[in-house]
């Protein structure tokens, strides 16, 4: 028996069963916008591109695509944080290999420059071009987007300090957060036409730099 005022259980069910439906339909569509726009990048080397092209390449239609998204900036933003989401994975797993904290953290400061520095080859334009553009549009959703990877270097940091290798009375997470800062805007600013660019900054060097900052001994 059910009370006056409580939906019959069949009901819930099938009320349920729908909304996972239309949100699995919905995470596909958002998917294929994202595989879309990022075939897009690839095959241009830039985020120099059309909400038309990517409503075209996806096979969706444009009322679709702004159900999922306010335009552009929004496509790209969840790129972005995927993108990061994935390289915090990556990271994540190589600094795996090392025993040592210390260790640990030195590969993840080397490979985040190396995931972010300006390299033609590799054809990062979410990390070379548009990744400073937001930092200094919308300083509150890069904040948002580098949760994943903050959390990473938060928790090898905090590692770091579990070793008593950590500069006494620091704070680890402050700490994080100023490394991978300190990384990011490095790697993003090796672009220019100085002695930099002549002979650029390498990884090590941008190691012995932030280590410097934080590491007791």
């Amino acid at each position: 028996m059910t009370g006056p005022s409580e939906e019959p259980a069949w009901k819930q069910r099938a009320v349920e069963r729908s909304i996972r439906t239309a949100k699995i339909r919905a995470e596909q569509r958002v998917q294929r916008f994202l595989d879309a726009a990022q075939s897009i990048i690839a095959e241009k080397g830039s985020t120099d591109f059309t909400v038309q092209e990517v409503v075209d390449r996806s096979k969706q239609s444009l009322r679709s695509f702004y159900l999922q998204f306010d335009g552009k900036h929004e496509l790209l933003l969840a790129l972005f944080e995927d993108a990061l989401s994935r390289s915090s994975d990556q990271i994540r797993a190589a600094a795996s290999g090392q025993d040592a904290p210390m260790d640990q953290l030195r590969v993840a400061i080397e490979l985040l420059f190396e995931f972010c520095r300006p390299d033609p080859s590799a054809q990062r334009p979410l990390f070379t071009d548009f990744a400073p553009q937001l930092l200094l549009t919308h300083p509150a959703e890069v904040k948002v987007a580098h949760s994943s990877m903050l959390a990473l270097f938060t928790e090898l940091m905090e590692k770091v300090a579990a070793s008593g290798e950590l500069r006494p009375g620091s704070n680890p997470r402050r700490l994080a957060a100023m490394t991978m800062q300190t990384v990011m805007f490095i790697a993003q600013s090796a672009g220019g036409t100085d002695d930099a660019t002549i002979k650029p900054i390498s990884a090590e060097e941008v190691w012995n730099f932030c280590s410097r900052g934080f590491a007791g001994n």
